[in-house]
């Protein structure tokens, strides 16, 4: 049966009815986004056969590939025996999927179950706070702030919007919550030139903690950061800043929370990022990675000694006084249990480690364009930094950076950039593509933004 002449496309539909993210719709007119209608290890496919290598990954998360039908059959499965359950009762999946992770972490804790990054983060500012109110220490009451850096994304709720240290998100949004202060990150790149890598790290260590004593330690309740700051540009810290950081925060009370939804789950070459470090957080949120992005799933996990301070009677209100209607759902947590079984069984981890070393050492051999100003990264966490002078680092223009992603898709390649983070500072492209690339794959993907540069 044929459709009637006068019903839309799916084109159509997209401009007159659907509201993008992250996207101005004033130019979709003249060039409409491509109709994705298929997806298989790092490829997507439009609707006129065009194939695109996926170097984002979706938003960093479909770590196993597009198309495992291992994960379809699950989530079936799962949801013809059970589709949903509130999750103040238990079933299967879920306590199994939650196990898994504090096995993963080497950790006596408990998890609790949400749907987002964002939602992960919300909960770990009401546990920390919470916390401090109950664990019996001097000062709880009153420990409410939570300290985040500049640069760094931690969601769009109001929360973590506020946690976020990227100005441009916030725009027409203000005010934020109150209780959230920033500091500024180690940045190598962009440290002063008279201190070596070591030293910007402790000088950035040290503006945690003359924040904290500015601000009074008995009103800080954590601080919230990412191994990598992913979205705001790929920044890893020198060696010495994190257990820096995680002394601070033992000497003033102050809990370490790692926001680990990019850079979990095996993306940096390590099962979690702070791994690289040696470095434990009280509380670490994840997402993403945790079902490669086929069902809405995240996690906040925390240490045993964070739960304890939650036990009481019953009608006392030590308990969590929160819950998400879809948290912890029962074909989420079977899918992201599936899914982790596939990271280990595939080995994944290790080939993020071992293909990202060779990604990183083809992007270095881009290094003599007079635009590229430095590489970076972890694993297949990767940034490439692109300046309009090396001498004095101006970032590269907007226009440019447009151009730049606009070639590389024209040669088959979907890389990302670092939109809408600090004004005049969006000059970093970004590749983070599925766990399951190839070393094939990573040549197509240089390829691409060498040609995009003008090198081919």
């Amino acid at each position: 049966m044929t459709a009637p002449l006068d019903t839309p496309s799916i084109s159509e539909l997209d401009l007159r009815a659907l509201w993008h993210p992250l996207t101005q719709h004033k130019s979709l007119a003249d060039s409409p986004l491509p109709l994705i209608v298929k997806g298989e290890g790092c490829y997507l496919e439009d609707a006129q056969g065009n194939r695109y290598l996926d170097a984002m990954a979706g938003l960093w998360c479909v770590n196993i590939g597009y198309g495992r039908r291992e994960l379809a059959e699950t989530a079936a499965a799962q949801m013809t025996e059970l589709a949903y359950l509130a999750p103040t009762m238990t079933h299967a999946p879920g306590a199994r999927l939650a196990d898994r992770i504090l096995t993963l972490l080497d950790w006596r804790g408990r998890v609790y179950f949400s749907s987002s990054g964002s939602e992960a983060n919300e909960a770990a500012f009401k546990i920390a706070r919470q916390y401090h109110m109950q664990a019996g220490k001097a000062g709880g009451a009153s420990r409410y702030k939570i300290i985040s850096r500049h640069r760094a994304y931690h969601g769009n709720t109001l929360g973590a919007m506020s946690a976020t240290g990227q100005a441009e998100r916030k725009i027409g949004y203000g005010p934020m919550a109150p209780g959230f202060i920033h500091i500024p990150p180690p940045y190598p790149y962009r440290a002063h030139a008279k201190l070596s890598p070591a030293e910007h790290g402790i000088a950035c260590a040290q503006a945690l903690e003359e924040t904290i004593r500015y601000e009074g330690p008995e009103t800080v309740a954590a601080l919230l950061m990412e191994p990598i700051i992913s979205g705001g540009g790929v920044l890893a810290p020198p060696d010495e800043y994190l257990p820096r950081v995680r002394a601070i925060c033992d000497e003033y009370g102050v809990l370490l929370i790692f926001d680990e939804v990019v850079s979990g789950l095996g993306r940096t070459g390590e099962l979690f990022g702070h791994w690289h470090w040696r470095v434990q957080p009280d509380i670490i949120t994840m997402a993403k990675g945790l079902s490669s992005g086929y069902l809405p799933l995240a996690a906040t996990a925390v240490q045993e000694h964070i739960f304890d301070a939650f036990l009481g009677e019953a009608g006392d209100l030590r308990h969590f006084r929160h819950i998400n209607t879809f948290g912890g759902h029962p074909v989420s947590t079977a899918v992201g249990l599936r899914n982790l079984e596939i990271v280990e069984q595939e080995g994944l981890v290790e080939n993020a480690r071992r293909v990202g070393a060779y990604a990183l050492t083809k992007l270095g051999a881009l290094s003599a364009h007079p635009w590229v100003g430095d590489v970076r990264g972890r694993g297949l966490l990767l940034g490439v930094e692109l300046v309009a002078d090396k001498a004095t680092k101006a970032p590269l223009g907007d226009a440019d950076m447009l151009a730049i992603l606009s070639r590389c898709k024209q040669a088959g390649v979907l890389l990302g950039r670092n939109g809408n983070t600090v004004p005049g500072l969006c000059n970093i492209l970004i590749m983070a593509p599925p766990l399951v690339v190839t070393e094939t794959e990573i040549d197509h993907i240089v390829a691409a933004l060498a040609f995009a540069l003008g090198e081919r």
